[in-house]
């Protein structure tokens, strides 16, 4: 079912909701979807309390929820989103298209989301497609984030560890770090199968922020919280060129939020022609707390397999 709506404080916001979840999508700015979750139940995604409703100006706002961006970070990827956006219906589908980027300084680029779902699941199909409207050929990598509530936790599945002989010379990863990445800081558990990013709202280590990511062959990351699990997935192309030394996935954080972010690979998009990235979502209710690998095992794991990739 879709309706329009409006929500803490635009006018114009839809809800694509089946009986088991809802998703709100602001049309206002963005597009941004601002809320997902089970029906009459808590918004699994962060809203940034102090831009609700706000509209139009040169100045960048996360708003909250998932939106789309664009790697390698860079100033164009902080084109503010503070403009109406487009909506129409492309069969189960409904298309969030924004103006094109064109104000100085203006990155000639078009985004839109494309959202699909499911009828009897909590499953989504998010298509994010970002086009060249320019008159020259631009370099960049899809890049998807979702900012998830506070007091949670985002798990990154690692390659399989087996150990060292003929077969197993060549590494079957990477991790990317940053300048402020710091695996002393408490809110990283680095497991042997998995690495965990937890949020904390008064971090005691060196920096506000820690983000990491990895070469993720298993295409899938989660966020775990009070008893519900988030996962998606996004096809993972092997022998493509990802941004940040590799990586299709990231994970980030500072005092306010966690996010969970999937990135498509490094392409060159000529004018007129866009770029093209798949994410799929879903939601658990009723999973146990834990904090270990063996945890991740016996809860996440079994709710991840259920599933089960998706043909994009």
């Amino acid at each position: 079912m879709l309706e329009r709506c409006s929500y803490r404080g635009w006018n114009n916001a839809y809800k694509l909701s089946n009986a088991i979840v809802e998703l709100i999508v602001t049309a206002d700015v963005g597009p941004r979807i601002l809320f997902y979750g089970f029906r009459n139940r808590e918004n699994l995604l962060h809203e940034v309390e102090e831009d609700a409703g706000k509209t139009g100006g040169s100045e960048f706002r996360l708003y909250g929820g998932h939106r789309v961006w664009v790697s390698p970070e860079v100033e164009r990827t902080y084109y503010p989103d503070n403009t109406p956006v487009e909506v129409s219906q492309h069969g189960n589908a409904t298309r969030f298209t924004a103006q094109p980027e064109e104000l100085p300084p203006g990155t000639n680029l078009r985004k839109e989301l494309e959202i699909e779902l499911e009828a009897m699941s909590s499953q989504v199909r998010i298509t994010q497609r970002i086009r060249n409207n320019g008159t020259r050929s631009t370099t960049l990598a899809p890049w998807s984030p979702t900012m998830m509530g506070a007091g949670g936790r985002a798990i990154l599945p690692l390659s399989s560890r087996i150990a060292m002989d003929k077969d197993h010379y060549l590494p079957v990863g990477v991790f990317g770090i940053w300048s402020f990445t710091d695996f002393a800081d408490p809110r990283w558990v680095l497991g042997t199968a998995y690495i965990q990013l937890r949020h904390l709202p008064n971090p005691q280590g060196r920096f506000k922020e820690q983000m990491g990511g990895i070469y993720n062959s298993a295409g899938w990351g989660a966020y775990f919280r009070q008893g519900y699990l988030f996962v998606k997935r996004a096809a993972v192309i092997s022998g493509a060129q990802y941004p940040d030394f590799g990586c299709n996935f990231e994970v980030f954080t500072n005092s306010d939020f966690i996010e969970l972010e999937t990135l498509g690979p490094l392409v060159e998009v000529p004018p007129g022609k866009l770029v093209e990235h798949v994410e799929h979502w879903w939601l658990f209710s009723g999973v146990p707390g834990g904090e270990d690998d063996a945890w991740i095992d016996s809860a996440v794991v079994p709710r991840v397999e259920q599933t089960a990739a998706p043909c994009e």
